[in-house]
């Protein structure tokens, strides 16, 4: 069957979505095309012929190997593309192109990227990352003195301080729950620890989808459930989920839930977004003041003053990109990456996975630790012997190499990363120079 242009662009897994469309940019989409029709996401997540083509839609440095990506990913040169030409125009005039022509789009972006969220596009604010759209809920609902927030104490640390300070300023009251990595009872033993810390004063429970430290992915329906029967609100931080593994938010259930896009949806620094329920709205403040006519419009969590529109434009790029793709080999392709190098890690002396392998508590992101090694060390190790990209997570109850490969990382740099470990391993640190 002849695929039409825009089939073919969409199969190809978004090369068709590329700035420029050189002929050899086609030819790469349409042998794309033929690997992917057919075959289910778990198959394609181990075929190197077309997800070589995905890669070539990235203009990356390959002198080093980031798997740090869980930080912040590069973008599509698609993407960043657009964001330099929203930028350029807006310097011409920026009064004119910026506010009068630009400013205004983002109601297209809005609507789009909630119909990606699974949400209504008015419960959806457009923010700059994932912290300014949490501490927008965490800091705009009305609390008393003594009211009592569940939460853990492995959630993004940002989220902590926003806490630690509502607790000096307004005397409310934190629970921070611990819980073991990986956690040995999955979903029912999370949902038992943070029900077992409810008292009568607690007024909300907030936690991550998944958590940046080790992958730990949380039964989100099930606790918003629980909260919900008891009249408790549900803060979720979504930073690492969104474009990660597929879901719809309105099926979570929660209250607010926030995101950031430059992680795993590939837009551009300084992008987010914010979902509010809609009953909720009225009641929450903004993180900055909005006029009162604003006090039902999801709108009002992005009154920040003057900004740049480039960024958010960008996102519907971003979003083309991740649609052409779809969020189902994406997750299957990050999954299969994982689980590429903990194959050989479960098996070396000394090395233990701090990231479950059951597929309904991690996705993309794992986490591991040396006997007797520091994760600094590995860290410094990796860096400064083989040029590779990790990050050392020192916890208080845990420590360990968080890695984060992308889409556009390939088989032979996981290979790279696992032989330099398995070295590592074998020789010990002072015997690796």
């Amino acid at each position: 069957m002849m695929l039409s242009r825009r089939d073919l662009f969409r199969s190809a897994g978004a090369i068709g979505a590329c700035a420029v469309l050189l002929p050899h940019a086609v030819a790469h989409a349409q042998r794309a095309a033929e690997r992917a029709t057919g075959r289910s996401p778990e198959d394609l997540a181990a075929d190197e012929g077309y997800w070589g083509q995905i890669q070539q839609a990235f203009t990356l440095d390959r002198t080093f190997i980031n798997l740090n990506n869980g930080f912040c990913s590069p973008s599509p040169r698609v993407v960043h593309e657009a964001f330099k030409r929203y930028l350029d125009l807006s310097n011409e005039a920026p009064f004119t192109y910026m506010r009068q022509t630009l400013e205004p789009r983002i109601e297209t972006v809005r609507q789009a990227l909630a119909k990606e969220a699974g949400c209504d596009a008015e419960e959806l604010a457009i923010t700059r990352n994932a912290s300014e759209a949490l501490q927008t809920a965490q800091l705009g609902i009305d609390l008393e003195p003594g009211d009592e927030v569940v939460t853990t104490n492995q959630d993004y640390g940002r989220m902590l301080t926003t806490w630690d300070q509502r607790v000096r300023r307004d005397g409310i009251r934190v629970s921070k729950i611990s819980f073991p990595v990986p956690v040995p009872g999955g979903a029912a033993e999370l949902v038992g620890r943070i029900e077992r810390a409810i008292t009568p004063r607690t007024r909300i429970i907030h936690f991550c989808h998944i958590t940046n430290l080790t992958g730990q992915i949380f039964p989100v329906r099930e606790l918003c459930d629980l909260a919900r029967k008891r009249g408790i609100t549900t803060i979720v931080d979504g930073a690492h989920a969104f474009a990660q593994f597929p879901y719809q938010v309105r099926d979570l259930g929660c209250d607010y839930y926030g995101v950031s896009l430059h992680k795993w949806l590939l837009a551009p620094v300084g992008t987010g977004f914010l979902f509010v329920r809609r009953e909720r709205i009225r009641s929450t403040w903004p993180l900055q003041p909005a006029p009162p006519a604003l006090d039902d419009d999801i709108r009002k969590f992005e009154e920040i003053g003057t900004h740049p529109a480039a960024n958010h434009h960008a996102i519907a790029e971003a979003l083309v990109f991740h649609q052409a793709i779809g969020v189902e080999r994406r997750s299957a392709r990050m999954r299969y990456l994982r689980h590429r190098w903990e194959s050989r890690f479960e098996k070396l002396p000394g090395v233990k996975l701090l990231t479950s392998r059951d597929p309904a508590q991690s996705a993309g992101i794992g986490n591991f630790s040396i006997e007797g090694i520091a994760p600094a060390v590995i860290e410094r190790y990796l860096w400064e012997k083989h040029r590779i990209v990790v990050v050392a997570i020192i916890h208080e109850e845990f420590q360990g190499i968080r890695v984060t490969p992308n889409i556009y990382t390939t088989i032979r740099e996981i290979e790279t990363f696992t032989d330099a470990i398995e070295k590592l391993v074998r020789e010990g640190p002072q015997n690796v120079a």
